[in-house]
């Protein structure tokens, strides 16, 4: 059986009481989404709607643009699955570190990952360089945006770069969007009239706190998202999951902004603090942090119930660098407390 190497993993071992291991919204559920499940319970004994034509008006209508310009599946893990299954692509670029579902379906439909290798030195901050290994030869370019676990967002100017280069070498981008609405951050969605071999990963996971509930699309060129689409189930988006994402976008625009505001101010304070404790804090702008710690904390914070993310299953990182998901500040307020608990014994 294979190890399971992200966070989220807390159904094995002595009982988790505070998860920071995960990077999702530490405002929970949008309360429309917890009032829709309750209400709706007797409507999951029907088959989903496999078209998620309901879902699919309220996204279109809110980034205005058409409803076949929409695939829809089970989280973006579905739809990365279905993208590798569509193209088989031979050869697949991504960064390092970064978020490791790229390369499983990679390699499940026959392919191999390239590497472009970040580095702590500058803050893990993707720079030009990176232009020299999109070559023809490589088929699918998967851009993390901003990256897991680093957190840093690609700059404006090299994300253009990269769609004119992608675009000279018949190269797929595909820019993952997940954790983008909890940073300032710039989207590539008016880029995509311009670039009909570009494809944006989203999913509502993140921002809604719904990781449980599988909710994720994808948006792009309708011949393209055809061709994915016939590789997912006919039913792969739940009811539940359906209700909740219409849900979900009627909290907008208020929820996305609150988030945003929430955690820039949580992730200074947390930063201060582990800084203050000695460790080594890399900048970003996501809902979570990557810090480097002199001093083993993974093992001995779970014997207190805090579980926090090991990078070791991360390219070039180990053990000694931790990735923490932004929570309340009670809750962010005890882990800075246990882990000064631990770095004086």
């Amino acid at each position: 059986m294979r190890h399971c190497e992200h966070g989220g993993d807390i159904y094995e071992g002595a009982p988790v009481a505070l998860d920071f291991s995960v990077n999702t919204n530490p405002l929970g559920m949008p309360p429309q989404v917890t009032d829709i499940l309750r209400q709706k319970v007797s409507s999951f004994a029907c088959y989903p709607d496999p078209r998620c034509r309901q879902l699919g008006a309220a996204l279109s209508h809110q980034l205005g643009m058409a409803e076949n310009q929409i695939l829809w599946g089970a989280g973006a893990a579905d739809l990365l699955f279905r993208i590798c299954a569509c193209f088989r692509p031979r050869v697949v670029l991504t960064l390092a570190p970064t978020f490791s579902e790229y390369g499983r379906p990679v390699e499940l439909f026959g392919g191999t990952v390239r590497e472009h290798r970040l580095t702590a030195s500058n803050g893990f901050l993707p720079t030009d360089s990176l232009l020299a290994d999109i070559t023809p030869a490589v088929d699918i370019f998967f851009l993390c945006n901003p990256n897991n676990p680093t957190g840093r967002l690609c700059p404006p100017g090299l994300v253009q770069k990269i769609l004119r280069r992608c675009r000279e070498t018949g190269t797929l981008l595909v820019v993952d969007e997940c954790f983008l609405p909890f940073t300032a951050g710039q989207s590539v969605l008016d880029q995509l009239k311009d670039f009909p071999r570009l494809l944006i990963l989203r999913a509502f996971t993140k921002l809604y706190a719904m990781a449980g509930l599988r909710l994720g699309y994808l948006l792009g060129e309708p011949s393209l998202l055809e061709q994915i689409g016939a590789y997912g189930s006919e039913w792969a988006v739940s009811v539940p999951a359906q209700l909740s994402g219409v849900a979900a976008l009627m909290a907008e625009p208020g929820w996305s902004e609150q988030a945003r505001q929430f955690v820039a101010a949580e992730r200074r304070r947390i930063s201060v603090g582990l800084i203050e404790q000695g460790f080594s804090v890399y900048p970003g702008e996501a809902n979570f942090l990557l810090f480097k710690s002199p001093c083993p904390l993974v093992e001995p914070l779970r014997k207190r119930g805090i579980l926090v993310r090991s990078c070791r299953s991360f390219t070039g990182l180990d053990d000694t660098f931790i990735r923490i998901g932004i929570k309340t500040r009670e809750k962010n307020d005890v882990l800075l407390r246990t882990i000064e608990e631990v770095r004086h014994g």
